[in-house]
């Protein structure tokens, strides 16, 4: 059995492989405080709800954006699993090549989505990753890794209007039943979602423009299920990262 850890700056997923197979996976906070033990007893104690065995894992792959969560990730996967993880990163074949200005700029989850999302499709693709920040990344036709674009994620857009804007409160992220709001939440609501979505169909369309090639949109991500079902533009839903 693989154990897939995917490090992001807001939720952390694990995910339990036999083969080819995803048997279960859990999405928990990111936390830098929790200490390598806390992680091994949270992900054994995961493993144990779901009527898996942890003596099971065989090997652990962990692509990570928090550097600081590596040693502890580290003795987490040697104490509580006796495996040495593997750390995706410059240096590790994915074997797709990365056509960046410097390969080493271009975040783990990024790669690993691109090399997940070609290896189903087999197409020039568009991988829209709904994070802490939005990613956008290109994939050839032939599987190289072209490059993309980042933004600013949902959550952080919700949080400095909160900070930012004195009179208006926290609401919470979906989709409202007019894109005209009769009252505060609504109208917030309604330039979140909508005003989202506008920014990734506009980046998407302008992406295909360029690199000029039929492109294939897919959304990954906790909010792709909603954004994804007002996108004009994605065309499907993949949890490369679950």
């Amino acid at each position: 059995m693989l154990l897939a850890i995917d490090v992001g700056n807001t939720n952390t997923v694990l995910g339990a492989f036999d083969g080819p197979t995803l048997r279960h996976h859990w999405r928990v906070e990111t936390s830098q405080s929790r200490t390598y033990d806390e992680w091994g007893i949270l992900a054994r104690q995961l493993f144990g709800a779901a009527g898996l065995d942890p003596g099971r894992v065989e090997s652990i792959v962990i692509s990570s954006v928090v550097p600081p969560l590596a040693f502890s990730l580290e003795q987490m996967s040697v104490r509580y699993f006796g495996k040495k993880p593997l750390f995706v990163g410059p240096g590790v074949k994915t074997g797709m090549p990365i056509l960046y200005e410097n390969p080493r700029e271009v975040g783990a989850d990024r790669v690993v989505n691109a090399v997940a999302a070609y290896h189903r499709l087999r197409q020039g693709l568009i991988v829209v990753d709904f994070g802490t920040a939005t990613t956008f990344d290109a994939v050839s036709p032939r599987g190289e890794y072209l490059g993309g674009v980042i933004a600013p994620g949902v959550a952080i857009s919700m949080e400095a209007l909160f900070r930012h804007a004195s009179k208006l409160p926290r609401v919470e992220f979906a989709r409202p039943a007019h894109v005209v709001g009769k009252n505060t939440v609504a109208s917030m609501q309604s330039g979140l979602v909508y005003g989202y979505v506008g920014l990734v169909d506009g980046i998407c369309e302008r992406m295909r423009e360029e690199l000029g090639f039929p492109a294939h949109v897919v959304a990954t991500g906790g909010l792709a299920p909603l954004l994804a079902g007002v996108s004009r533009t994605v065309s499907e839903i993949h949890e490369l990262n679950r």
